[in-house]
């Protein structure tokens, strides 16, 4: 058996102590690599008119069902009596939760009372951040987790 001497603490210190620091540069290069964006330029605009939006939001009365099969996103906007809702417009941003890099705005059309698009989802924990208008131009956000199985 070897004596335990003072260069031995100072390696099993120092490689301690390179390992911890090695492994907060590569986790903090991953956060900022992954990091999508801000939401909003200036959160303090944005909460001043927060309440009002979300008031308008609810009294269009919409319940929104997505569902994802077959290489298919179906976004199914209905009313307070669960007929098919008409919009004025519609974006959708479609990406993982943690990364841009598979973010992507499908082109959605009207079918079957439905707004439908064609995307090839990955296994997974996908969300969708939906932008929808009213034909009166009331605005419908929402961000919606979507789980596509593999």
């Amino acid at each position: 058996m070897t004596e335990l001497t003072g260069r031995h603490v100072l390696g099993i210190t120092v490689g301690a102590f390179t390992v911890i620091i090695a492994v907060n540069l590569v986790m903090a290069y991953k956060a900022v690599s992954t990091f999508p964006g801000l939401e909003v330029k200036n959160s303090y605009v944005a909460s001043q008119v927060f309440d009002a939006n979300r008031t308008a939001q609810q009294g269009l009365g919409w319940t929104l069902t997505p569902t994802y099969d077959g290489g298919e996103v179906r976004l199914a906007f209905t009313d307070t009596r669960g007929n098919p809702v008409t919009l004025g417009g519609l974006s959708v941003l479609v990406g993982r939760p943690t990364e841009a890099r598979d973010d992507t705005r499908p082109d959605f059309v009207r079918r079957d009372g439905a707004y439908v698009a064609q995307a090839t989802l990955r296994p997974g924990k996908w969300m969708m951040h939906v932008e929808a208008e009213a034909l009166d131009g009331t605005a419908f956000r929402q961000r919606i987790d979507l789980f596509v199985k593999g």
